[in-house]
């Protein structure tokens, strides 16, 4: 077992959440552990506590550097010169693809749940309002005379359903929708919720 000293907190810290990614990405949400992540980098649990505040800290931090990753790879899919509905439907695919390359980190954004006394850190809900402002930048060319919080509820709803097709996808229960093609199910949805957005303007 390594002692304190071998490295810096912020050494400890990276260690410890790329750690955590690497049992996520094998073993699941379910698989993680602060004892399994403490034995992966050869410190005690008493020594990771010094670094992160308890191990929802530690999963709080871990799905911000996913969220991170899935809005880098997000915008870098963008066609900068494509129309609206063409970067929709590409935020949609990109979405889509994050979720089914690295699945169990994609999950458990949404698995984690902190207990009923502790609200999520607005640094966090930050982060998962920018992957609306996406949506919402993108729509925006199309609204009309919606208004801002029309905007912005159309952004969830629309995500909402993209939501639902990726789920669909990775668990492989596409047979369900009665449809086998993900990219055929997410440009039907996106065409018909954009249809009767933009004539909801006229």
């Amino acid at each position: 077992m390594a002692r304190r000293s071998d490295h810096s907190r912020e050494e400890i810290h990276e260690m410890a959440l790329s750690a955590a990614e690497k049992i996520v990405r094998e073993q699941g949400y379910g698989g993680l552990s602060a004892r399994k992540v403490a034995g992966a980098i050869g410190y005690t649990v008493g020594t990771l506590y010094l670094v992160f505040d308890n191990l929802d800290d530690l999963i709080l931090q871990v799905n911000s550097r996913t969220l991170d990753r899935l809005h880098a790879q997000m915008l870098q899919e963008q066609s900068a010169h494509a129309p609206a509905r063409e970067r929709l439907l590409q935020l949609g695919h990109s979405y889509i693809r994050f979720a089914n390359e690295d699945p169990h980190r994609w999950g458990m954004i949404f698995e984690h749940r902190f207990p009923p006394e502790q609200e999520t850190p607005a640094w966090f809900r930050v982060k998962v309002e920018r992957m609306f402002a996406l949506v919402e930048a993108r729509l925006e060319p199309l609204a009309g005379e919606h208004s801002a919080n029309e905007i912005a509820q159309a952004a969830r709803a629309l995500w909402s359903g993209v939501h639902g097709i990726c789920i669909l996808a990775i668990t492989d229960r596409l047979d369900i929708a009665g449809v086998s093609s993900v990219q055929q199910l997410t440009q039907f949805l996106m065409d018909n919720f954009l249809d009767g957005f933009i004539s909801g303007c006229n």
